[in-house]
């Protein structure tokens, strides 16, 4: 008997059974409409808003200029989310661009048609996602120790960041605790800090309307005082601001562990993503009444600039705002990603037991365990912004290659059940924006990291051709299915449905 059919049947608890008899052991579709909405709300809102986002004002130059970004780019995240909800209702698994290229480009070539969606999880799984989720813990670890910082006063910069990357590490090992034990557990604690996120940019609002109501009103009346009107300029505003919206397609990437997604991922986006639109225009502005824009550009964390001018007894709720933002952005991303990591080892593109769950919490275990991994050894090294920064503008040329993807599909799967059909003229202009933000940081700020870029998806594409394609498998790879399976106690998905 295999390890796999031991751990099915000894467990009466677990799985509910299938149509023969046997236990069905899937993912479970435990996320409803509230959650789906805390997810999205969960990847969109991390530390940037109340950190680092005067990036946007300083390439505007102008309060007005900058409102209008926010704005604007509230709106393209949207039109952008209604396509993924067509293309998550038409490809119903989780993955997001990688089961939607999958679906598309897969069937074309049996070499170039599976491409893309193997370098689109080579890139999420093995670089961009986990050094995200290292860079948040860090930062959430520099915000919880500060008040200790200053209060001892006695620590070298080099004491501080061994201690922040011990709590971070800490921290990443309860995120990754976390998301192995359940995802009831993932849902619930996701929930609370969500709602916390929220709760802390309303915070800031109330604070700048305290400040309208006092008639502070000198720094918004400048206006479009010092716009900078260089195409460069407003490029590198407009992408400030969508990468600080970045996360909006995040409930596709958990399609099947979503109640009733022909409906909830269009619900979902459309309740989630105006909610961040107004939450970040509005906190902006607050910002922008309380501070001049030369404070707000030279400021190291916004919002703590802010809460020491418009707080007062109070400002301790940003550091808090902050701390509660990095957790759940990073206990989102990870989530997320090990789903991506879990449909591409179905596939093949992955190590096959990375699409293995645990037989009675039916959690992707090993591939949560993997990006754990991943983001500890990153939290590790250090100094990886340059990593996320080199990756980051192939976001981009995910989201046109995913507009491709559903003209195709519209072609070659014109019968396919769709709930919800999204106008062409959004599918082309999201196609035209991608290609804009994935072509001027190249162009306006030429670094070798791009490169490093290329030679990473080169690198991508040797070892799709090594091993996905070709089909090279180390014969140690039944030893290591095998101890995963023993050590993890997880089994291959029952594809049946209950």
């Amino acid at each position: 008997m295999t390890v796999s059919e031991k751990m099915t049947k000894g467990d009466q608890n677990g799985p509910t059974e299938n149509g023969n008899g046997a236990k069905a052991v899937q993912l479970k579709r435990e996320m409803g409409l509230f959650s789906a909405v805390n997810m999205i709300l969960g990847v969109i809102i991390g530390s940037g808003i109340f950190v680092s986002s005067a990036s946007a004002l300083n390439h505007a130059g102008s309060v007005g200029m900058c409102i209008i970004v926010w704005i604007v780019c509230g709106i393209i995240s949207l039109l952008g989310a209604l396509t993924f909800a067509e293309l998550g209702t038409v490809v119903p698994r989780s993955g997001a661009e990688y089961a939607f290229y999958m679906d598309s480009f897969g069937p074309l070539h049996p070499f170039w048609g599976k491409l893309p969606a193997f370098l689109c999880s080579w890139v999420y799984v093995i670089a961009l996602r986990p050094a995200e989720v290292a860079v948040i813990t860090l930062t959430f670890a520099e915000y919880a120790c500060q008040p200790l910082f200053d209060y001892l006063g006695m620590f070298q910069k080099s004491d501080k960041d061994n201690v922040a990357k011990l709590i971070s590490i800490v921290v990443l090992g309860i995120i990754t605790f976390i998301n192995v034990t359940s995802v009831k557990l993932y849902v619930k604690i996701q929930n609370i800090f969500s709602s916390f996120k929220v709760i802390a940019c309303i915070v800031v609002i109330l604070g700048g309307v305290y400040q309208w109501c006092i008639g502070n009103f000198d720094n918004l009346n400048t206006g479009f005082e010092g716009t900078k009107y260089s195409a460069k300029d407003i490029a590198l505003a407009f992408y400030s601001g969508l990468w600080a919206y970045d996360g909006w397609n995040a409930v596709t990437t958990v399609t099947e562990e979503l109640k009733d997604p022909e409906k909830n991922i269009l619900r979902s986006i459309c309740i989630s993503v105006p909610i961040v639109t107004f939450l970040y225009v509005f906190v902006n502005v607050a910002y922008m009444t309380a501070l001049s824009v030369p404070e707000m550009v030279d400021a190291p964390a916004v919002a703590v600039a802010f809460g020491e001018k418009a707080l007062g007894p109070v400002q301790f709720l940003i550091p808090v705002g902050v701390a509660c933002a990095t957790f759940g952005c990073a206990l989102s991303i990870q989530f997320s990603v090990t789903r991506i990591c879990f449909v591409s080892g179905q596939d093949g593109h992955m190590i096959e037991c990375l699409s293995y769950v645990h037989y009675k919490r039916l959690t992707p275990v090993p591939a949560v365990v993997m990006q754990g991994i991943l983001s500890f050894l990153y939290i590790i090294v250090g100094n990886i912004n340059e990593l996320i920064e080199f990756a980051s503008f192939l976001i981009w040329v995910g989201y046109g290659t995913a507009m491709f993807s559903l003209l195709i599909l519209r072609k070659t799967q014109p019968n396919a059940p769709r709930p919800y059909r999204v106008p062409i003229w959004i599918v082309i202009f999201i196609m035209l924006v991608a290609v804009f933000l994935a072509v001027i940081p190249m162009v306006t700020d030429p670094s070798v990291k791009y490169l490093f870029a290329i030679g990473f998806m080169l690198l991508g594409a040797f070892v799709y051709y090594g091993f996905v394609y070709r089909k090279n498998r180390p014969r140690i790879m039944d030893k290591i299915t095998y101890a995963v399976q023993v050590l993890f106690e997880v089994v291959p998905v029952d594809s049946h449905e209950d």
